[in-house]
């Protein structure tokens, strides 16, 4: 049983870690089929984790807390929307912003939750986690945002390629001027890409501090947003790749724990960089092929929209 338990808790854990990089990054992946560049992610992930945090105190129910950070990260891309899709404000400057807005707005509004303590999804769940045995625990902490983690790269790739709201997405992405040619709302479409990605980013957010870590601090995500968008480019854009990316740095994050608990010789600071530096690296080996990377990014991506008569 022992034999078994390792395995299994690691093949858990991995799946957790990755659970917030899935969920922020497949709402960036579809935002950007529209032609969107968002880089507010970690702002938005920071929102999302602060208000769920605070609705789920409130309200002493965590589908409250989750749907809270839904709507918060979906009313800052909204802002985010207004800026760049309405106004055709530069989309790098406006994601850079968001940003830099998510991580001091989230630090005040939550600077009076820190440190609360927080039973968590799993606790929630399975109120006598603690007396299961141990093998089964792990199979307990497969919480339903982790199956919901689980199921969207293949409801994603249904949707984008086997659909004609798909299609219209992917078109929309490739060339705006032609869908408005065939008579596509355009900003339409990306506003509810935008929505969406806001959305699925406050849900990975709330993830962190309602069930991966239940408590709040101040830049919680600690990065995970900018490694959600490396993703979107390490996959080339594809859903596929895009899961196995999030799983790879799960894994990574997770040997760094195993690392320290084998007590490696290892410094703690550089463990704590692993999952950060395979992501560059992953990223420098894919960057150095241009021609795939311009056959697979959406042609529109950035430019903005002038509606025409």
């Amino acid at each position: 049983m022992a034999d078994v338990q390792l395995p299994v808790a690691i093949v858990v854990a991995t799946l957790r870690a990755a659970t917030p990089l899935t969920l922020a990054g497949f709402g960036e992946l579809v935002t950007e089929r529209a032609g969107v560049l968002n880089l507010g992610v970690e702002g938005m992930m920071l929102v999302g984790a602060a208000f769920g945090f605070m609705a789920t105190v409130a309200s002493g129910s965590l589908l409250i807390g989750f749907l809270a950070a839904m709507i918060a990260g979906a009313a800052l891309a909204l802002v985010f929307g207004v800026l760049t899709l309405s106004l055709m404000a530069n989309q790098v400057a406006t994601g850079l912003a968001l940003t830099i807005f998510g991580i001091g707005f989230s630090a005040l509004v939550g600077v009076k939750f820190v440190g609360m303590p927080l039973g968590g999804l799993a606790t929630a769940l399975w109120p006598h986690l603690a007396a299961a045995p141990p093998l089964l625990q792990q199979f307990m902490l497969l919480d339903p945002v982790v199956w919901l983690a689980l199921l969207l790269p293949f409801a994603v790739h249904r949707f984008i390629y086997r659909t004609r709201a798909g299609l219209v997405l992917r078109a929309v992405g490739e060339s705006h001027d032609v869908a408005h040619a065939l008579g596509y709302s355009v900003l339409r479409i990306r506003y509810l890409a935008v929505l969406f990605g806001g959305a699925m980013s406050g849900l990975a957010g709330a993830y962190l501090s309602l069930a991966y870590t239940p408590m709040w601090t101040e830049n919680m995500v600690a990065g995970r947003g900018w490694i959600a968008l490396a993703l979107v480019v390490f996959s080339t854009w594809k859903p596929a790749w895009l899961a196995l990316g999030a799983l790879l740095f799960g894994l990574v994050t997770i040997a760094q724990f195993q690392a320290e608990a084998l007590g490696v010789a290892i410094p703690p600071n550089l463990l704590a960089m692993l999952p950060y530096l395979a992501t560059v690296g992953v990223l420098v080996l894919i960057s150095r092929d241009a021609t795939r990377l311009k056959l697979n990014a959406p042609a529109a991506l950035g430019r903005p929209f002038h509606a025409t008569a």
